[in-house]
């Protein structure tokens, strides 16, 4: 694992690995849709319980893009590693897009079974937060010019974003919230019944199609500062 931190050897090894991942992200999405629109309504919620294999996955996945981004941040700051800022910088926009995604399918789903698009609950406002941290996160690597002073600045802000998630995460136990608890992993077992297989297959689908992005968006990445030294060289012999 920690032989991948060389980008030599992190582009070697994920050259075959990305159009693999692509493909079973592809796979999955489209089997989980078909499963998804394949289920029976449900007796409360109708069809809107759809909406649950879009909005939950969303936000599990914005959650882990973001312990990415923190972790990566981390070894970023402490050890100077460019292919962790490298993997912390790739990881924000596609974490952002999953936590509004979230949040746009949530109000979507809020306003028939709740009456309203949004309420100040202790989940909902945490990950508001949580997309605001990663908002913060691209604007500050873009408000400053010099990259390596940018990569250090957002590392902090990174890093102080991880208290958010168990915040996010145990929203509902912590305070008594209008979101509802947790459906699969909690006490007594889950209970999603007929919806459990589009609910993981969809979940999965989410899991891997980020991790395509986040390792395209990472060779992209490690190009373009391959790219910037040529040039930098290439005006200094000039």
């Amino acid at each position: 694992m920690f032989g991948l931190a060389n980008p030599q050897r992190f582009m070697s090894f994920t050259r075959p690995l990305v159009p693999v991942l692509w493909g079973v992200a592809g796979v999955l999405l489209l089997i989980g849709i078909w499963l998804s629109f394949t289920v029976p309504v449900d007796y409360q919620q109708g069809d809107s319980v759809r909406i649950m294999f879009v909005h939950v996955p969303a936000a599990s996945v914005g959650l882990m893009a973001y312990s990415a981004l923190g972790v990566s941040s981390f070894f970023a700051l402490v050890f100077r590693h460019p292919l962790a800022d490298a993997a912390a910088r790739a990881a924000a926009i596609p974490g952002a897009a999953l936590t509004f995604l979230a949040l746009v399918t949530g109000a979507l789903w809020g306003q028939p079974m709740w009456g309203t698009w949004w309420v100040w609950d202790a989940r909902l406002t945490s990950v508001l937060v949580l997309f605001l941290f990663y908002l913060g996160y691209i604007a500050l690597r873009s408000a400053i010019d010099d990259e390596a002073r940018a990569a250090r600045a957002a590392a902090i802000l990174g890093l102080v974003g991880l208290i958010n998630l168990p915040i996010v995460k145990f929203s509902v136990d912590w305070w008594n919230t209008l979101h509802q608890p947790a459906s699969l992993l909690r006490a007594g077992g889950q209970s999603l019944g007929v919806y459990l297989a589009p609910f993981l297959t969809m979940m999965a689908a989410y899991a891997v199609l980020f991790l395509a992005v986040w390792l395209t968006a990472i060779r992209t990445e490690i190009v373009r500062r391959r790219v910037q030294t040529i040039r930098a060289r290439q005006a200094l012999e000039a």
